[in-house]
């Protein structure tokens, strides 16, 4: 079992900043693959951002490269998303989830644990 608690989300004005955290706990952490997932009102939970424990690379949904980062500290048993140049269309519930698998996958299906989840909205 592992727990995820996500914090950080919150109402920003386009172009703005935000960086959402999230604490794991019930497992050594650096065994533990993270992603960032996001759902807006009415559709689908879609991958936002991953990094893995097996040491691969990080992975980003295409609609955030380049403006997202997400990165790990084992130490602090946390995973950051930086997110930068935000826009109205990244307006969604954001969710932290965690696999034991060693490599970062797109598919919700894969993960096992999941955050509560928080909100960030977007304003133009």
């Amino acid at each position: 079992q592992v727990l995820l608690v996500e914090s950080g989300g919150g109402t920003v004005q386009a172009g703005g900043s935000l960086r959402l955290t999230c604490a794991a706990s019930g497992r050594p952490f650096s065994t533990i693959t993270m992603a960032y997932f996001r759902q807006a009102p009415g559709k689908g939970r879609y991958f936002v951002a991953g990094v893995p424990w097996g040491g691969g690379s990080t992975l980003y949904g295409d609609a955030v490269k380049g403006r997202f980062k997400i990165s790990r500290d084992n130490a602090k048993n946390s995973v950051y998303l930086q997110m930068n140049s935000l826009q109205p269309d990244d307006t969604a519930v954001y969710f932290c989830a965690s696999t034991l698998a060693a490599f970062t996958s797109r598919l919700p299906s894969h993960y096992h644990f999941w955050s509560q989840g928080t909100q960030v909205t977007v304003s133009s």
